[in-house]
C-alpha cells in the first residue's frame, strides 16, 4: 500500500508542476483546448482528404517499383537463358564447323591421292608411249640404216669390181651386211 501512496504523491507532485510550468508560460486552457480542438479536426481532413491519397499514391507506386523489379529479374533471367542458349548454339556451330572443315580436308586428301594416282599412270602411259615410239624410230632408223649400208656396199662392191652386180647378187650382200650390222 505504500506503493500506491507513494506514486500518488508522486502524480500530485507532477499535476502541480504541471500546473506551475502552465502559470509560468502563460497558458490559457480555453484557448488551449481551442487551438487542440482546431488541430485535430486538420489533422482528420488533411489525413482524410490529402493523407490517405498520399498513402494510396505511395502503396501503388510501390506496387509498380515491385513489378518493375520483378520484370527486371525475369529479363535478367531470361537474358542469361538467352546467353546460355547463344553459347551452346555458337558451341555446337563451332563443333560442327570443325568436322566439315576435317571432311574437307580429308575429302582433299583423298581427292589429291587420286589426283596423284592419275598423274602418275598418266605418266607412265606417256613413258610407255614415249618408249614405243622410240623402239619404233629405233627399229625403223636400224632398218633404214640396214638399207642404206647394204645398198653401200652393194654400191662399194660394184665399183671396186668393176662389174655390174646382177640381183641375186645385191640381194646376197645385202643380207650379209645386214647379219653383220645386227652382230
Amino acid at each position: 500500500m505504500d506503493d500506491i501512496l507513494v506514486l500518488a504523491s508522486i502524480g500530485s507532485d507532477l499535476a502541480q508542476m504541471g500546473k506551475d510550468t502552465a502559470h509560468t508560460f502563460g497558458v490559457k486552457w480555453p484557448l488551449f483546448l481551442a487551438q487542440v480542438l482546431n488541430f485535430i479536426i486538420v489533422a482528420t481532413l488533411l489525413y482524410f482528404f490529402a493523407y490517405k491519397r498520399v498513402l494510396a499514391m505511395l502503396a501503388e507506386r510501390r506496387e509498380r517499383i515491385a513489378e518493375g523489379l520483378a520484370n527486371a529479374d525475369k529479363i535478367k533471367a531470361e537474358l542469361a537463358k538467352a546467353e546460355a542458349q547463344r553459347q551452346e548454339i555458337l558451341t555446337q556451330a563451332n563443333v560442327h564447323a570443325s568436322q566439315l572443315i576435317e571432311e574437307a580436308r580429308t575429302a582433299a586428301a583423298r581427292l589429291q591421292e587420286q589426283e596423284t594416282q592419275k598423274a602418275v599412270a598418266t605418266a607412265e602411259q606417256i613413258v610407255a608411249k614415249a618408249r614405243e615410239a622410240a623402239a619404233l624410230d629405233h627399229a625403223r632408223m636400224l632398218s633404214e640404216l640396214k638399207r642404206e649400208v647394204g645398198r653401200l656396199v652393194v654400191q662399194t662392191t660394184a665399183t671396186v669390181t668393176g662389174k655390174i652386180l646382177t640381183p641375186e647378187d645385191q640381194r646376197r650382200l645385202a643380207e650379209e651386211t645386214a647379219k653383220q650390222v645386227t652382230k
